[in-house]
């Protein structure tokens, strides 16, 4: 007799030894080494490959683990497919459309605290590292894990790491510009990465102009030096900093805003020299994260003036998360970014904005527009409840239910972090419900075919009318949210009065009557009844 050979090891056991191989846990070291030491000592192209390289090496075997843990007999080759495939295309796509590096951010963000994932068609280059992962998968299926004591060990101990170096990336830091001076007949220009170090007044790094604004460089060790055995010297706002071969021009911020004033008087009179606009600085308070609920850090923070030959003078002026702009020698302003330093990416332009660098905006347009059309469904629901002549406890379930969704909806809107998934996972949920609750039928008789043709195309048309004008406004269209929702609210009237109306369709309920009966009939049962 033939003895029967053994069944194949499932996936589970053989993604266990794929994450526990020593390739594996060497890519999780170097990760977690490179992401929180060496990319803070050498930030650059190296130290970002270098965990593009670990992460593609590392992240196949945790979604592995992950899958087979909720299906833990599924095959080992269809779980080494998964797990490639899903990590190559999700890291392809992110890497090769700003939209879906936006959205990656966004999800980054939720997971492990602000975070920023970057577009970078050169990141494909490190594509190869998957081949890596691949090779190791053969050797770890070659000696899956059979005991329950290492199975034990591993999940408990390399699936917490491997997760949280996953996602745990470097925090991003945004950069603030906080001050300006003249150190040397120089324009220096210093910008911090934290919010506290802006609060301190302590620059992270300083950039100087040789060619008053032109051009900049980072600062030479001496000027460093100099610049931080300056006397505190800020321009607060509303402050006059005057040129000195010209006394009587001088200019001031406006508190709260990014817009400069100038005196031909010393101070007495005021007019615009230049400003950014409050639109404008809406748009870029979308655009910023960590910008402060009402954009606070887009605002004016120090303001200098620097002379220059034939008795005119050069103005430098830090707005925060906006960096700093320059007024040149013949009156001409222009925002300058962070001037080409470590952050010396050209500002964005003024008054132009894309769904993509909104962050958790679409998201928020999003289940509003959903939102107002399941509205459409319950006002619907519930008036042809009302109109059938009966109650319906469907009715208070929906009232409450849609009740508790908004509640959701406004943490949507005014929360970020790590609570922002769970309120909009249970908008999702009871939106869902409510909707369900609306279109099913109570009793077959009670809700005609003719109400679903009237009801759901008036949800529809609601969700168009208020998708359309949310869509708008993340491009720009208006401008405030406030007017936004205002619109969209607006936009669900028509879909309200359609839904409204659907309920001449349904017919009063009446209560069942016993139709009658014929009297009963006597039988009579004796012997000498008539002859069969």
């Amino acid at each position: 007799m033939t003895r029967a050979e053994p069944p194949p090891p499932d996936g589970a056991r053989i993604a266990l030894a794929w994450l526990g191989h020593p390739v594996t846990v060497l890519a999780l070291v170097v990760l977690v080494l490179n992401d929180h030491v060496l990319k803070a000592a050498r930030p650059g192209p190296v130290t970002g490959k270098l965990s593009d390289v670990a992460g593609l090496v590392l992240a196949p075997p945790l979604v592995a683990v992950l899958v087979t843990l909720v299906v833990p007999r599924l095959r080992s080759r269809v779980v080494v497919g998964l797990a490639l495939g899903s990590v190559g295309v999700g890291f392809a796509a992110v890497k090769a459309s700003g939209y879906a590096a936006a959205v990656a951010s966004e999800l980054w963000s939720a997971v492990s605290g602000p975070s920023l994932v970057r577009a970078d068609l050169t990141d494909l280059l490190t594509m190869p590292a998957l081949a890596v992962a691949a090779w190791v998968w053969g050797r770890a299926r070659r000696d899956p894990v059979g005991r329950r004591a290492v199975r034990t060990v591993r999940l408990l101990v390399l699936l917490p790491a491997a997760t949280l170096a996953v996602a745990a990336t470097g925090p991003v830091q945004y950069p603030d510009a906080v001050t300006t001076t003249v150190v040397g007949g120089r324009l220096a220009a210093g910008a911090t990465d934290t919010p506290a170090g802006a609060a301190d007044g302590v620059p992270w790094m300083w950039r100087i102009s040789d060619d008053a604004g032109v051009t900049w460089r980072d600062a030479a060790e001496a000027e460093e030096s100099a610049l931080y055995r300056r006397p505190d010297r800020t321009a607060g706002t509303g402050d006059a900093v005057c040129s000195t071969a010209s006394p009587q021009r001088c200019y001031r911020l406006r508190p709260g805003a990014i817009r400069v004033e100038e005196s031909d008087d010393a101070g007495r009179t005021w007019r615009l020299s230049w400003q950014v606009t409050d639109e404008q600085r809406e748009l870029l308070r979308a655009r910023y994260p960590e910008s402060g609920p009402n954009g606070e850090r887009i605002a004016g923070q120090d303001l200098t003036v620097l002379d220059v030959a034939g008795g005119r003078h050069v103005v430098l002026v830090a707005n925060g998360r906006d960096g700093f702009a320059v007024r040149d020698a013949d009156g001409g302003w222009r925002r300058i970014g962070f001037a080409g330093g470590r952050w010396g990416a050209e500002p964005p332009p003024l008054g132009v904005i894309s769904p993509a660098d909104r962050h958790n905006d679409p998201l928020r347009a999003m289940l509003l527009a959903v939102a107002l059309s399941v509205l459409v469904l319950a006002v619907s629901g519930v008036r042809a409840a009302r109109a059938s002549g009966r109650g319906s406890s469907e009715s208070i379930l929906q009232t409450v239910s849609l009740a508790v969704a908004a509640m959701f909806l406004l943490g949507v809107w005014f929360t970020d972090g790590l609570i922002l998934p769970v309120l909009a996972l249970g908008s999702v949920v009871l939106l869902l419900g409510s909707a369900l609750l609306a279109l099913i039928p109570r009793r077959s008789r009670e809700v005609p075919g003719g109400w679903f043709a009237e009801v759901v195309p008036a949800a529809v048309l609601t969700l168009t009318l208020a998708g359309v004008t949310l869509a708008s406004w993340l491009y720009g269209r208006p401008v405030y949210a406030l007017t936004a929702v205002l619109l969209a609210g607006l936009a669900t009237v028509p879909g309200l009065l359609l839904g409204w109306r659907a309920a001449r369709l349904i017919e009063s309920w009446r209560p069942p009557v016993d139709p009658p009966y014929p009297p009963p009939v006597a039988v009579d049962r004796s012997p000498s009844g008539p002859a069969g």
